[in-house]
């Protein structure tokens, strides 16, 4: 069933009013022409970063063959719930789940000194906090194709954007960290950069925020 509201309120209350409590959002990514139409504009923005619903930003090319591949960025094993709605979507639409585990190298080492000296451990770390995630999904979904990956890299926002071109569908939980002055709260800087530069749709879980948000 399709309907459809006029409302006076701004864009952005509208689309939570209209979504209620257990609704999904989805709003498409472009701006207002020139340069701007290839970023996110400003309701998908403000969108994401005040709803406390799953909001999905539309784009990637138009009449794109699918991938069959549903994506899933897990940070941490607070992120098992991001994983276990991705591996809904990857079953309901018959696709394959992968799971993605980026870490910023000279973030988590500190320096280049004790990353040298100790990457071997702080991957092993990483690969831990990926593989808790991916055996309960694989537990809990059998029969559902489940590829897991940790890649270190410069830029997690960077790594996320290259790997959405081989997915039909990125599923990404960001933390969000207060305004300056109380104006409300800001997407962390990964999870806006892949807002405006993702290649294919992206469903977006609002997460808490926490200390150290990136």
């Amino acid at each position: 069933m399709v309907t459809t509201e006029f409302s006076r309120t701004d864009a952005v209350t509208a689309l939570r009013h209209a979504a209620g409590p257990h609704g999904t959002i989805v709003v498409g990514n472009r701006g207002r022409g020139g340069f701007g139409s290839l970023l996110l504009g400003s309701v998908g923005l403000s969108t994401a970063a005040t709803a406390v619903n799953p909001v999905v930003v539309v784009r990637g090319p138009d009449g794109e063959r699918a991938r069959g591949t549903v994506l899933v960025a897990v940070r941490d094993e607070d992120d098992l719930a991001c994983a276990r709605y991705a591996a809904r979507e990857a079953g309901l639409h018959g696709a394959a789940l992968r799971v993605l585990h980026v870490w910023n190298v000279l973030r988590s080492a500190g320096s280049m000194v004790s990353m040298l000296d100790g990457v071997d451990e702080i991957a092993g770390e990483h690969a831990e906090t990926l593989k808790a995630v991916t055996d309960t999904i694989r537990e809990e979904f059998p029969d559902l194709a489940v590829e897991a990956r940790a890649e270190a890299g410069g830029s997690v926002a960077g790594v996320l954007v290259e790997a959405s071109g081989h997915a039909d569908l990125l599923v990404m939980g960001g933390r969000r960290a207060p305004g300056p002055l109380g104006l409300g709260p800001n997407l962390g800087r990964a999870t806006h950069s892949v807002l405006h530069h993702a290649l294919c749709p992206v469903l977006f879980l609002p997460r808490p925020a926490g200390p150290g948000t990136p």
